[in-house]
């Protein structure tokens, strides 16, 4: 009977045990993770979690009850040890196991401000999985004052979240606007009037100097020589690939866990899926940080296991909900060179990206039919006439079949 690890119990280790299941492995799985909690949702933690609007029970993705029911065993709070990719063993605890085949799904971490700073003070915060919420929530009262440093998504998820409880929300970013990485102008002009209106102090091109506090938090030097009083902070400055375990045990990194088309790491009989990964696309190298990623990368891992010879091509969306704003993202807009703006009403608006004639990516904000339609072109490698995306009068869905 065959054994199969997978470490890394978030969205693409859940994913990849129950594919396995489902397709009809019938041999031993073991889903190792380091959190004392089943697998769960990862994006609602910094919105309807923290809002107070989902039980922590509705963030499972599969009830506990579905790993004993399908034969899996599932190790809570087990963080891995070690790895002996030669004797193909792995450690948990005093525990030590082999393996035919492991899969890590490892996921990421999250910047931490440094410590010289004063990120160690109490009352630094970020946001990556349930024991970080868990710690900061109580801070979420009306009228206490947060500092929020970065600009990215996470950052201004959190910044609406505590706008909406009553919180007094100072924002900085040391960039020259916020969402500068990851989206074009109009995007962030977009969600910079979005918090404005709902009173977010949003500071660009001002950056950290230090935390002020003995013990606790109590102060921010900015380097624009601003001085805030603060209650608490949170830190959404990026996060990086959960590589530690791969990178002791000798396997190659690039950007993540370089793996290949069907999710081989340079190790024999590893495989890796979800955030921790580099894969290839469309001649180059990536590494994707999302949901649907993660579920449809460990997937394919979990048919090749089965000796599929599948690979994965990946069709990269996104989303971020903010107040009542939901953003979807279809495509990548790296090398773009020409926006295109399409409003239809006045609280959609969409933002296309062009690399030349060829169509990138779309932002579409409460514009759900512009997403999709978006997100199929891309798919199809179909770009269409800049001039009919800015005609309100189109008709998106004629499009696709054009």
């Amino acid at each position: 009977m065959r054994h199969i690890v997978v470490v890394g119990a978030g969205q693409a280790g859940s994913s990849c045990v129950a594919k396995l299941r489902n397709d009809g492995f019938d041999g031993k799985v073991t889903l190792i993770g380091a959190e004392p909690v089943p697998p769960y949702q990862r994006p609602p933690l910094s919105k309807a979690y923290l809002l107070g609007d989902m039980a922590l029970e509705r963030l499972y993705l599969r009830p506990e009850s579905f790993y004993s029911e399908h034969d899996i065993d599932l190790r809570m709070g087990r963080p891995v040890s070690h790895l002996d990719i030669d004797a193909r063993k792995i450690s948990i605890s005093s525990e030590t196991f082999e393996y035919d085949e492991l899969v890590l799904t490892t996921g990421s971490v999250p910047n931490r401000l440094p410590g010289a700073i004063g990120g160690a003070l109490e009352g630094v915060h970020v946001v990556r999985d349930l024991s970080d919420v868990d710690a900061m929530s109580p801070r979420f009262i009306k009228g206490t004052r947060v500092l929020i440093v970065g600009g990215g998504y996470i950052g201004l998820e959190a910044a609406a979240v505590a706008s909406k409880l009553g919180l007094k929300v100072t924002l900085v970013e040391q960039s020259e606007r916020i969402l500068q990485r990851v989206a074009a102008p109009e995007t962030s002009d977009f969600f910079r009037d979005l918090h404005t209106k709902h009173g977010v102090d949003i500071r660009e091109g001002v950056g950290l100097d230090h935390l002020q506090g003995e013990v606790n938090v109590t102060g921010a030097m900015l380097n624009d020589h601003s001085e805030l009083a603060v209650d608490f902070v949170i830190a959404g400055v990026g996060i990086r690939p959960g590589t530690g375990l791969a990178e002791t045990a000798g396997i190659e990194i690039k950007n993540g866990i370089k793996v290949d088309a069907h999710g081989r790491t340079s190790a024999p009989h590893v495989w890796a899926a979800g955030d921790c990964t580099s894969f290839p696309y469309r001649g180059g190298r990536i590494r994707l940080e999302s949901v649907p990623n993660a579920i449809e990368q460990a997937e394919v891992v979990a048919a090749n296991l089965m000796g599929a010879g599948k690979e994965y091509v990946a069709a990269p969306w996104f989303w971020s909900d903010q107040y009542d704003v939901k953003l979807q993202i279809a495509g990548l807009n790296t090398g773009y060179d020409r926006v295109i703006t399409r409003r239809t009403d006045a609280d959609s608006l969409s933002i296309w990206y062009y690399r030349g004639d060829d169509l990138l990516a779309v932002d579409a904000m409460n514009d759900p039919r512009g997403f999709m339609v978006g997100k199929r072109l891309i798919e199809g490698g179909k770009s269409p006439d800049p001039t009919a995306i800015m005609d309100p009068s189109t008709d998106l869905k004629a499009l696709l079949r054009a």
